[in-house]
């Protein structure tokens, strides 16, 4: 089975310190966002070598890897995923849906950021954008984010609305990640069109979560960043 071959194959590049520190990055504690998560230590670049040694296995296989309880492991499923998506446009509607209904493993910021704009963002710049408000309204925060982060493919096509519309969904978000990932989307926006970046700030910003105004901002002007920051009442 292809899948316990790629899993020892991560094991012979483990490492016990860099994995001490990842926890640490990641937010492993009690009461933290990835409470629990256990790490390899491995790092991306690795991952995504040992994705190419298993550029052939079947999705059956990548979906007991996605299902591990080892973030390396279930981050090269996503990565196996996205290159499969990319390569073989006749696996896409699985691949979405395997990737849909399996977010409970997509369980941290990197592992979302890393596939959700390749995949879920991608099937869907020609089709109907229903499952991504179905998941910006869901209790989970991983959810949450992928909804947001998927659109990165469609501002890439200069296409802004379902981020515009998605991002006044999630604006009163009670998660620091959600607020990150909303101000990340709109700077992206902005930086294409700043027209529509300046008109959501002068409807929103007065009551944006501080983090996502600040993300929002990254590229303006320090006059025009000091406008925003003093004329709201967000914290």
């Amino acid at each position: 089975m292809k899948a316990a071959k790629a899993k020892k194959t991560l094991r012979k590049l483990a490492s016990k310190s860099e994995a001490k520190k990842i926890k640490i990055f990641f937010k492993t504690g009690k009461g933290q966002y990835a409470e629990g998560d256990l790490f390899l230590g491995i790092k991306v670049p690795l991952i995504r070598k040992v994705a190419a040694q298993f550029s052939k296995m079947s999705l059956s296989e990548i979906n007991i890897l996605l299902k591990s309880r080892w973030h390396e492991e279930r981050l090269l499923a996503l990565v196996l995923l996205t290159n499969n998506f990319q390569q073989n446009q006749n696996l896409r509607d699985a691949i979405c849906k395997l990737y849909l209904d399996n977010t409970r493993y997509i369980n941290n910021w990197d592992l979302v950021d890393i596939s959700a704009p390749h995949i879920v963002g991608q099937h869907l710049l020609r089709k109907k954008k229903k499952p991504l408000y179905k998941l910006a309204r869901s209790k989970n925060l991983w959810e949450r984010r992928i909804a947001i982060i998927s659109t990165f493919a469609f501002i890439r096509q200069n296409d802004f609305a379902d981020t515009l519309k998605l991002s006044e969904i999630l604006l009163n978000d009670t998660h620091d990640l959600i607020h990150k990932a909303v101000g990340w989307m709109l700077r992206e926006v902005g930086k294409r069109d700043t027209d529509a970046l300046v008109q959501f700030l002068n409807k929103h910003a007065h009551h944006m979560p501080r983090t996502s105004l600040r993300y929002a901002i990254e590229k303006f002007t320090k006059s025009k960043k000091q406008f925003y920051l003093k004329n709201t009442l967000a914290v």
